[in-house]
């Protein structure tokens, strides 16, 4: 670790943020919101990707188009920009936009995990739900929401009526992809997959075993298309992974959601509050 790299403490918008350096990899940090992990970034290897969610929605861009074909990408959420990163470097000319609501936040992250040259990355500090009503219409290949307020999903990001927005911005073809966390029996996963139903003809369910199964709470990623969803070649990708994780789709994932019904913006709520240590450093 160089004389440079020392944890940096800010008070921002959510709270207060700290930069860490990693010991073991000369140009990496970790940054926490309030003690819980929001990012990992290595600025030498932005392919580099320490968190198993992360990895997850790597994988998705992976499979999004042919290998290193450039997308147009819209991130809700952005913390230290891990997957624009990584978007950057494995599908170089790709234009993205990021939206963070936490402008401290974001000017943390300029100041010390400045972008490499080059990154068609535009950060905006704003509101996700109120960016993604102004929006062009088919507009983007890729709709990224991994959008916590602290440790949850705020509840203007969770009802039926955004997921209409997301499909309105979508072009035809367009994946959605969405960071969500919960925990048996699932009320509020649930109610995510029968938003997402209600708009996209196509949908899927990324998450460890332990998680599907209700032994501990944890992150799931939902995707959803209009089109087919790459499924096999998430599943090897997803399989894989340090920590294997499962693709859930079709009458699996029928089952699972059966009886959930979509949430009207009056009705929605933040994601379930984390059990303690769930995300923690500990």
């Amino acid at each position: 670790m160089s004389d440079e790299q020392i944890p940096v403490l800010r008070d921002v918008d959510q709270g207060t943020a700290k930069l860490m350096p990693d010991v073991d990899r000369e140009r990496a940090w970790l940054l926490t919101v309030d003690g819980a992990p929001q990012s990992y970034v290595d600025l030498d290897a932005p392919e580099h990707l320490e968190f198993e969610y992360v990895r997850r929605l790597a994988h998705v861009l992976d499979c999004a188009a042919e290998p290193g074909a450039a997308l147009d990408l819209l991130h809700l959420g952005g913390g230290a920009l891990t997957l624009p990163r990584y978007a950057a470097a494995v599908r170089p000319g790709s234009r993205q936009t990021v939206v963070e609501f936490d402008a401290r936040l974001v000017e943390l992250v300029a100041e010390h995990l400045p972008l490499a040259a080059g990154s068609d990355v535009t950060v905006h500090a704003a509101d996700a739900r109120a960016w993604l009503e102004a929006a062009p219409a088919a507009s983007v290949d890729v709709l990224v929401a991994d959008v916590f307020g602290g440790s949850r999903v705020p509840a203007q990001l969770t009802s039926a009526q955004y997921a209409e927005q997301a499909a309105r911005v979508l072009r035809p073809g367009g994946l959605y992809a969405a960071n969500l966390a919960d925990g048996a029996p699932f009320g509020f996963l649930k109610a995510q997959l029968a938003n997402f139903g209600a708009v996209f003809g196509e949908l899927a369910l990324i998450a460890e075993p332990g998680v599907l199964r209700g032994r501990r709470f944890g992150n799931a990623v939902l995707l959803a298309s209009d089109a087919p969803l790459p499924l096999a070649a998430l599943a090897r990708r997803c399989a894989a992974d340090a920590f294997p994780a499962r693709v859930e789709s079709g009458e699996a994932l029928a089952r699972f959601t059966r009886g959930a019904r979509p949430v009207a913006d009056a009705d929605a709520v933040a994601s379930p509050e984390p059990p303690a240590g769930a995300f923690s450093l500990g």
